[in-house]
């Protein structure tokens, strides 16, 4: 009986420092679960929706690779010209209608490319569901979070309930990639556009810059590459 007890003693020994281990992953905070990965081929035009994408260490491969410069009629001279310039550019895809857009507007625009993105600020952006449903209910209706034009959409876990700017500086992890978090996004007239009308509701950028100090998400570096893909958790570092 002795040679069994000691057998039983020296495997749990052994089995000891990969049990703890086990025990520290499944205690990593968990903010969610990936609901939704949108890439923007064009800044400011619509969305492709993924269900994975391979990562780099400038973002999802893609994204925001085309800009519409503006060459003339608007103060942007040489700059991209934005969903805040224009109510309508989130609607469409296509470059040609874009332009006609903008030339509605009296302002001639070209596509670009000679840059590997053009981004306003970090490379992802990334929303919490519980974020919009505060926002939501500032406003009285369920806002979508292609409004705010997400790379990652995320369903809260249960027990989530930080606020962006508790975020900042951790690292998360979603799939095999480390994300780490720069600061909270603030949000400018855009979201205020309807999806489909580009219709602006200016309660929704007011209730947001009243309760919320203008801000909605998070913008976060790719600081490990890899993969990720729907449905996969997301866990504070």
């Amino acid at each position: 009986m002795a040679g069994i007890s000691d057998a039983i003693d020296e495997a749990r020994f052994l089995e000891g420092p990969s049990s703890s281990l086990t025990n520290l992953e499944v205690t990593m905070p968990i903010i969610g679960t990936l609901r939704s990965i949108w890439r923007y081929p064009i800044k400011s035009l619509a969305a492709v929706e993924l269900r994975d994408v391979q990562l780099n260490e400038d973002g999802i491969p893609g994204d925001r690779a085309q800009a519409l410069i503006v060459r003339e009629g608007h103060a942007r001279l040489n700059k991209p010209y934005r969903g805040k310039e224009h109510n309508l550019l989130h609607t469409t895809a296509a470059i040609e209608r874009a332009q006609s857009f903008a030339a509605q507007a009296g302002v001639i625009v070209e596509p670009q490319s000679n840059q590997p993105h053009y981004f306003d600020c970090a490379s992802i952006s990334l929303i919490v569901d519980r974020w919009l449903e505060e926002a939501s209910d500032l406003v009285g209706y369920r806002l979508e979070p292609l409004r705010f034009r997400p790379n990652l959409f995320a369903n809260a876990a249960v027990e989530f309930n930080e606020a962006e700017g508790d975020l900042v500086g951790a690292t998360l992890r979603i799939g095999t990639v480390e994300l780490r978090v720069r600061k909270p996004i603030e949000r400018c007239v855009t979201p205020t556009y309807d999806l489909t009308t580009g219709r602006s509701d200016p309660n929704i950028l007011r209730a947001i810059t009243q309760h919320r100090d203008t801000c909605l998400g998070i913008y976060c570096d790719v600081a490990k590459p890899g993969g990720l893909s729907i449905g996969d958790q997301i866990t504070r570092q």
